[in-house]
């Protein structure tokens, strides 16, 4: 099929991605396909919900890192608002704990950015059909990895303890007891096998629990 002539009913990608470069030349890379249209372009993570339901996408295509609300959190609440989309995480941290969030959040695919985009395209033609699309590298890493060790407060009270926030700090944002904190970082903390919260944090990001 010539690319300048699309079919009748081409597949609708919403793309979210902070960086201007990388979404322009992701816009314009799905665009060359014939049967791919991208309606719509976001920068933030709090745009998706409200994007979508405006643009009705058949397929969002979420990096993770977005500011004001990550792509594994607009991911579930797609699944809740706009349950026809599918979600296709694209990301740069190939990460087994983001994989497995990913697909608890209802995603239906999770590749990384270094792939080539006629991969990308087929990825998304794939979930578009109920397939579930994941790099094959990344599963199997994530199957070795097992599962996140952290509590969903032991997750809270360390992304609460970003750029030197106190105990106090921690405890007044989670309305928490200093010795309730005290105690969710230390189990964390041993869980992560590391020696203070600030490595526990680094940790847990790292392998993509947080």
């Amino acid at each position: 099929m010539p690319r300048d002539h699309r079919p009748a009913k081409s597949v609708r990608v919403l793309l979210a991605e902070d960086q201007q470069m990388m979404r322009g030349a992701l816009a314009l890379l799905l665009g060359m396909e014939p049967d791919i249209e991208v309606v719509a372009q976001v920068s933030a993570g709090d745009e998706i919900v409200d994007t979508a339901l405006v643009s009705r996408p058949d397929v969002a295509l979420l990096d993770i890192e977005l500011p004001g609300m990550s792509g594994l959190d607009a991911a579930a609440e797609l699944r809740e608002q706009v349950p026809d989309c599918q979600v296709l995480i694209l990301t740069t941290f190939g990460r087994p704990g983001y994989l497995r969030r990913a697909m608890e959040a209802g995603a239906a695919g999770f590749l990384v950015k270094d792939g080539p985009v006629e991969e990308l395209a087929e990825a998304i033609r794939r979930v578009l059909t109920g397939e579930t699309v994941i790099d094959p590298a990344l599963a199997a890493a994530a199957l070795s990895a097992g599962p996140n060790p952290l509590t969903a407060r032991e997750c809270d009270v360390l992304k609460a303890s970003v750029d030197g926030a106190t105990v106090a700090d921690i405890a007044g944002k989670l309305h928490l007891s200093e010795s309730t904190v005290r105690n969710y970082l230390s189990s964390a903390i041993g869980k992560t096998g590391t020696r203070n919260r600030m490595e526990a944090m680094r940790e847990a990001r790292q392998q993509g629990w947080l």
